[in-house]
């Protein structure tokens, strides 16, 4: 069935009903500005809402409105995000914060149309901030509200194509609410992400659709919705290399373009180097190897590659001179003053673990 042919109106009331006692709590909705709306937003993009919490109270609480957003210097910027990951979420909010300056007198816009304009805004946050920081009758349609629609109508078509995602904006658009295009949009949301859960463990007990759900009804919730596989992620081998001199930690710092640009990392190569090569790896910046230790392998997942990571504790003597493109930062506030990303975590916990130990030490 495709959801022309299911009676959506009749979905109206009973999810308003039930979101009226059943809406989370949440950091963003207590003052639902159109800064906080757009900032919390563009944050719950691939993220969790108890891992974003914090993020977002640092955040507003650090840049509490678009003039200080456009204002931030870069690495404050990405410090902030640290943690979130896709940076380039962030940096497009700057960019769309100076447009708001300069367009707009810094004032978000409250137009779907205008919003679109927008850097890095697309149809599902346009129509977020416009329903729910202005009350404008627009949807807001995220992969939460294309699963539970799919399932209400038993609608087997791909989630994944455009053409589906745009016929359900104008199918939900005709059963927008007066005055209450906002409620409505985050009740849709809330339902997907607390009881119409993917993978099949929908609460439907619990579902304020529980007797109108074609899906359920059919014993479809298991199929629902449609999506065609996202193309296989690319596996990427690599070497780290934490490099120490006494307490200072080697970083160096990424490019202005491609994944995680401007980036403090570990140095790190592609493809698994052995202990000789990451001797004359360390040599060819002029630096005197000591001791080479083997630490533990880790894994970070990106949306299109796999980094697969062995690391390496290389100990050096103290440079007689330190070239400038070397960036030793002491490894006791390197992670407050360098933005580094979450990929290297593992690496930074046993940073963290072997200065202890060694003031430990110290101290006896």
């Amino acid at each position: 069935m495709r959801i022309e042919e299911y009676d959506l109106e009749a979905l109206v009331e009973p999810l308003l009903d039930w979101f009226s006692g059943h809406a989370r709590i949440l950091p963003w909705r207590e003052d639902a500005t159109p800064y906080r709306v757009w900032v919390s937003e563009i944050m719950l993009q691939q993220t969790r809402v108890e891992a974003v919490k914090p993020y977002f109270e640092r955040f507003v609480e650090t840049l509490p409105d678009i003039q200080a957003l456009a204002g931030c210097g870069e690495e404050q910027l990405l410090k902030l995000w640290e943690g979130l990951g896709y940076y380039n979420r962030v940096r497009n909010m700057q960019v769309a914060a100076r447009q708001v300056m300069e367009e707009y007198g810094g004032t978000m816009p409250s137009s779907y149309d205008a919003l679109l304009k927008l850097k890095g805004i697309g149809h599902y946050t346009a129509g977020a901030v416009a329903s729910i920081a202005y009350g404008k009758a627009v949807p807001a349609v995220d992969g939460n509200v294309l699963r539970v629609i799919s399932r209400a109508a038993a609608d087997e078509r791909d989630i994944m194509k455009q053409s589906v995602r745009t016929n359900m904006e104008e199918q939900l658009q005709k059963i927008i609410p007066d005055g209450r295009a906002g409620a409505f949009n985050q009740a849709l949301m809330e339902l997907g992400a607390t009881v119409c859960v993917p993978n099949g463990e929908a609460k439907c007990s619990e579902c304020p659709w529980e007797q109108l759900c074609l899906a359920k009804r059919e014993g479809k919730i298991t199929e629902l919705p449609k999506k065609s596989k996202a193309a296989k992620r690319r596996i990427e081998e690599r070497t780290v290399f934490l490099i120490r001199d006494g307490e200072k930690v080697l970083l160096r710092k990424r490019g202005s373009k491609g994944l995680l640009a401007g980036m403090y990392e570990f140095p790190n190569e592609l493809g698994y180097l052995t202990e000789k090569e990451i001797i004359s790896y360390v040599k060819k910046m002029d630096l005197t190897p000591l001791r080479v230790e083997k630490l533990t392998e880790a894994k970070h997942i990106f949306s299109h590659v796999e980094w697969r990571m062995k690391g390496y504790l290389v100990r050096i003597e103290e440079p007689t001179e330190k070239k400038k493109e070397l960036i030793f930062a002491e490894t006791e506030d390197f992670k407050e003053n360098y933005p580094m990303p979450s990929a290297f975590a593992a690496y930074t916990e046993y940073l963290n673990i072997q200065l202890l130990k060694e003031r430990l030490k110290k101290m006896e």
